[in-house]
């Protein structure tokens, strides 16, 4: 395994701390409440922040270290997707209940739901259509949308995990926030974006696989 890959692994065992910090039963070691690290925001969920922000700048340096050193792999462009989609996806599902283990997050604000549901629904619409490619020995190159999408992912995660702020300390509303409108935003762009790859790669789902021999 070479020291891209590597990085990669190292992405999706992140993950899996990730959901260790977020999720672990901390009420059935005796932690009754969940210190605040400053303003609303909760020590769990920075400590989800700092290691989610190291697990994104990790999914660049295996990038360039892979191109720059000619390391591209078969396993790791099956592995760099998983650890990505992982990495997000995940995060997007445990931030829809906060309050789910964690005692005392209850002002935690939650990810809303339909957004969550358009952003997994692309991936899972998207990857679907990539398998059938790939089983066809055809790729398909991502699109400008997707990275636009993804860029938002990147802006809108850690503002929830934040729980909004610094906006919260300049904008104290209870129907509109700066973490919410950039998760809609990363939402539609999920959506235009899956549209487009769908319209674009329609053709891939009626053409027969050839037959050998």
């Amino acid at each position: 395994m070479n020291l891209a890959n590597k990085i990669t692994t190292f992405r999706i065992v992140m993950v899996g701390v990730i959901i260790l910090v977020m999720l672990f039963p901390y009420k059935f070691v005796g932690v009754e409440t969940i210190p605040y690290v400053f303003g609303n925001v909760n020590v769990v969920y920075f400590v989800a922040l700092i290691l989610f922000l190291i697990a994104a700048i990790s999914d660049a340096i295996d990038g360039h270290i892979a191109r720059k050193y000619d390391m591209i792999t078969d396993l790791g462009k099956f592995l760099d997707p998983i650890a990505d989609k992982l990495l997000v996806n995940i995060l997007l599902v445990i931030l829809l209940v906060p309050d789910l283990i964690l005692p005392g997050v209850s002002d935690q604000m939650k990810m809303p739901i339909l957004p969550v549901v358009i952003m997994i629904g692309r991936d899972l619409i998207v990857d679907g259509l990539r398998l059938v490619a790939a089983n066809k020995n055809k790729v398909l190159a991502a699109n400008v949308g997707g990275k636009i999408k993804t860029i938002l992912q990147m802006i809108a995660i850690p503002l929830v995990l934040l729980n909004n702020w610094p906006f919260s300390l300049i904008i104290a509303s209870e129907t509109f926030n700066f973490a919410s409108l950039f998760v809609y935003l990363a939402a539609l762009a999920s959506l235009i974006s899956g549209i487009v790859y769908l319209v674009q790669n329609y053709h891939i789902l009626k053409e027969e696989v050839p037959h050998e021999g």
